[in-house]
């Protein structure tokens, strides 16, 4: 097996974990909503479970496109460097706003999003 069919393979099952800890936010933040006694505290929780699962999506995005440059090089057979996924990600890192907003675009992508507003709402009419 060459170096890049060693990477795809570890890249996929850290995208897949990626995909299940963002579940796992998912489900923390409706226990919170049920279990937290305090709606202020409730709603605070559940805004930082949110911009957490943005944080995530995020890290999961920069694997997804290191995925994609790595099955475009196992498919093409060209000269694909392998194991550049951090050297790549460094050399397009946005800085200060460029992150923030990058947090931002994830957390309101719907897959993301959608639980949020309901709990929070649920918080508040409860």
């Amino acid at each position: 097996m060459n170096a890049l069919h060693q990477e795809w393979l570890a890249l996929q099952s850290q995208h897949e974990r990626y995909e299940a800890l963002a579940l796992g936010v998912k489900l923390v933040a409706f226990a919170a909503t049920v279990l937290v006694p305090d709606n202020t505290l409730a709603l605070a929780l559940l805004a930082l479970l949110w911009l957490q699962e943005a944080v995530l999506k995020t890290f999961q995005g920069r694997l997804g496109d290191r995925l994609l440059v790595v099955e475009a090089g196992l498919k093409s057979g060209g000269e694909v460097a392998a194991m550049q996924l951090h050297s790549d990600w460094l050399a397009s890192r946005p800085r200060g706003a460029g992150l923030v907003a990058q947090y931002l675009k994830n957390a309101l992508r719907p897959t993301v999003a959608l639980p949020y507003p309901l709990l929070m709402i649920l918080v508040v009419v409860i």
